[in-house]
């Protein structure tokens, strides 16, 4: 799984993350827990170190790149 490296972590960039996150997994009924969950997550974090910053950029991210 990815890790954000940055030097700090504020709580603005974990609320956009989980948000995002949360609103993915919630419109497919995937539990965050489970393989697809967490393999989402790791995207998201990968996505948001790219430059998606906002839960809307990120979720329109994570909707271009689905897994399959």
């Amino acid at each position: 799984m990815s890790m954000m490296l940055n030097s700090s972590v504020h709580s603005d960039d974990v609320d956009v993350l989980a948000g995002a996150l949360y609103a993915w997994c919630a419109e497919r009924s995937i539990r965050l827990h489970s393989q697809e969950g967490l393999s989402i997550a790791s995207k998201a974090i990968d996505l948001y170190n790219a430059g998606h910053q906002t839960q809307d950029q990120l979720l329109g991210a994570l909707h271009g790149n689905e897994l399959h």
